[in-house]
């Protein structure tokens, strides 16, 4: 996630769309818990193919902001999902991006509780 939003950075991206497939040596997955308003965290501590990423960057003020989902295949052919907090790339990523012309922008939503693309 830190080197998406390094990109993101780098090359002023604000409405952008991603998709990846590759490996990962662990990952920390993420479920949101409605009640909590935070994120459970899912720890997968092996090594894992990326089956799909899917993510997006928009602009949370005058930042960048990456808001990424992954499925994730285990050695045994379980899959296991959710919101991508942190993963380690291995032995590659392959990330395709698309900028859109249009940049999007996330504003702090109260009644979810997360910061939410405005149309």
């Amino acid at each position: 996630m830190s080197g998406l939003l390094d990109l993101a950075r780098r090359e002023h991206l604000a409405g952008s769309r991603f998709t990846a497939i590759g490996g990962f040596s662990d990952v920390v997955l993420g479920y949101f818990h409605w009640q909590v308003k935070d994120y459970r965290k899912i720890p997968v501590d092996e090594q894992v193919e990326v089956l799909m990423l899917a993510g997006d960057i928009a602009l949370k003020g005058e930042e960048p902001m990456v808001h990424a989902h992954v499925v994730v295949g285990k050695g045994d052919g379980t899959a296991h999902g959710g919101h991508l907090l942190e993963a380690h790339v291995r032995p590659t990523l392959e990330v395709i991006l698309v900028e859109s012309p249009t940049h999007l922008h996330r504003r702090f939503d109260e009644a979810s509780g997360v910061a939410l693309i405005k149309v």
